[in-house]
C-alpha cells in the first residue's frame, strides 16, 4: 500500500479575512478527503523580513530555513495566489526571494532552487473581481517555472469571491468546489508519476 502524499497548501496573503486563505483551508479539507497528508501553512507564522542581500549576509533568518525545509519535504504544493494590481503579492513574491536564495555557508543550502526543483505546483487564486485573480496567476506560473517547478495545467480563479463562502468559510457553489477538486487532483496524480 502507498503511503499518503506530501500536500503543502498555503495562501499569499496573511489578512484575517482573505479569500485565498479560505480557499486554501477548503483546497486543505478536499485534499485531505483525497488521501493526502496535507500540511496547511500560514506564512504569518513565519517571521520573514523583507528581503535583502545586506540583511542575508548577516545570516539566513532561522524562519527562512524552516520554510526551506518544509518546502523541500513537500512533493507536492497548492498556492492560492490573491492579486494585487493585476499581479501577486510582495509577500509572495518575498517568500520566493528568500526561500529560492541559497546560504554560502551551508553545504545543505548552497543549491538557491533546492526547495523548488521538480515541486508540482497547482496554482488557485479568488478574487471580488470577475477574473478571479486570473492576472496573478499569469505571473506567478513563470515564476514557478523560473524556479524549476513542474506547474499543473489545470488551474481555477475563483471571481466574486464575497459572494462564494458561506458563514464556515466553504465554497456555496458546486460547480467551484469541483474545480478546486480537479487542480487538486492534477496535481496529486502527476506528483505520485514523477515520483515513481
Amino acid at each position: 500500500m502507498n503511503a499518503p502524499q506530501k500536500l503543502l497548501i498555503f495562501a499569499g496573503s496573511t489578512r484575517r479575512n482573505s479569500y485565498n486563505r479560505k480557499l486554501a483551508h477548503v483546497a486543505a479539507t478536499l485534499a485531505r478527503a483525497s488521501g493526502a497528508e496535507v500540511t496547511h501553512l500560514e506564512l504569518a507564522d513565519f517571521d520573514i523580513p523583507m528581503y535583502n542581500a545586506d540583511l542575508e549576509a548577516k545570516g539566513t533568518p532561522p524562519d527562512v530555513m524552516k520554510l526551506k525545509q518544509i518546502m523541500y519535504e513537500h512533493p507536492a504544493w497548492i498556492i492560492c495566489s490573491p492579486e494585487y494590481n493585476g499581479s501577486y503579492t510582495a509577500l509572495l513574491k518575498n517568500t520566493v526571494d528568500w526561500v529560492s536564495s541559497p546560504v554560502k555557508s551551508d553545504p545543505a543550502w548552497h543549491e538557491g532552487f533546492k526547495s523548488f526543483t521538480g515541486k508540482v505546483v497547482g496554482v488557485l487564486s479568488a478574487s471580488p473581481g470577475a477574473l478571479g485573480g486570473l492576472r496573478s496567476q499569469s505571473h506567478l506560473v513563470p515564476l514557478l517555472l523560473n524556479a524549476q517547478c513542474w506547474v499543473a495545467p489545470k488551474a481555477f480563479a475563483l471571481g466574486r469571491a464575497g459572494d462564494a463562502f458561506d458563514a464556515e468559510g466553504q465554497l456555496i457553489n458546486e460547480a467551484s468546489v469541483k474545480n478546486v477538486q480537479a487542480v487538486i487532483d492534477q496535481v496529486l496524480f502527476a506528483s505520485q508519476r514523477l515520483a515513481a
